[in-house]
This record gives C-alpha cells, sequence and structure tokens, in this order.
C-alpha cells in the first residue's frame, strides 16, 4: 500500500487534488518520495488548500501562496517565494541543499528536512497572515 493509499482513508479529497499531477511522474521514487511530502503538509496544515496551479502542486492560505513545489530530473523544489527562502537561506545550506533566488533543490538521495519545511511554512503562514494577494508585493 502506497502512501497516497494510506493517507487517502484520512484526507481523500486533499490528496485527489494531487492524483494526476503525481501519476504523470515517471520515476517511482521520486513519484512516492513528492507524494510522502505533499500528504505530510496535508496532515500537518490541514487548514491549507491544496491546489495545481502553473501545472505544479502549491498550498494556500486565506486565498494566498504559502508553499509550492515542483519535481525535476535531479531534486524536488521546494518554492516559499524570495522572501522564505532569504529567511532561510543558511538553515537550508546547512540542511545540505543548495538553492535559487525562488527554490530550494531537495536532491532525490538526500533526506527531506520536514522540521526546516515546517518551518518555511509557518513563516509564511504569520508573515502572509494579512496578505490579501496571492505573491507577496
Amino acid at each position: 500500500m502506497t502512501l497516497f493509499k494510506k493517507i487517502s482513508i484520512l484526507g481523500e479529497s486533499d490528496m485527489e487534488v494531487f492524483a494526476e499531477f503525481l501519476a504523470k511522474i515517471d520515476d517511482p521514487q521520486h513519484r512516492d518520495r513528492t507524494e510522502e511530502v505533499l500528504a505530510w503538509v496535508i496532515n500537518k496544515y490541514p487548514n491549507l488548500i491544496p491546489k495545481i496551479a502553473w501545472n505544479q502542486p502549491m498550498f494556500t492560505d486565506h486565498g494566498t501562496y504559502i508553499i509550492g513545489f515542483s519535481v525535476a530530473k535531479h531534486h524536488l523544489a521546494v518554492a516559499p517565494e524570495i522572501a522564505g527562502i532569504n529567511h532561510f537561506s543558511d538553515e537550508i545550506v546547512q540542511a545540505g541543499y543548495d538553492h535559487t533566488k525562488q527554490l530550494v533543490r531537495i536532491k532525490w538521495d538526500r533526506p527531506v528536512d520536514y522540521s526546516l519545511l515546517e518551518r518555511m511554512i509557518e513563516f509564511n503562514i504569520l508573515d502572509k497572515a494579512d496578505c490579501s494577494t496571492f505573491w507577496r508585493k
């Protein structure tokens, strides 16, 4: 039983949002890792709205972007917006990840630092609590 099937008992409608996206990931290990991360966010933050936008899975809160993910050949990309990258730049490097101005690259052979992911999500939820636009201005 995959993590998706285990999670579906708890939040089928939430994970179903990502079913088509996940099905298009050819490498089964990459698909499983991505599914695991998305399921973790859904279970940890049931108040966030999972959605697909710009062909990528993401989570929003009161209509504003909180975090998004994308899949590449060598990594899972996490996009907490520029403010999140800037705020956590040192921690991202300490976790063994590299980053650009827009995203963090978690290589497929590296573990996911869920503690760091949690702090990035919490930062965006709090920092964007009064944000009325999708992206920060």
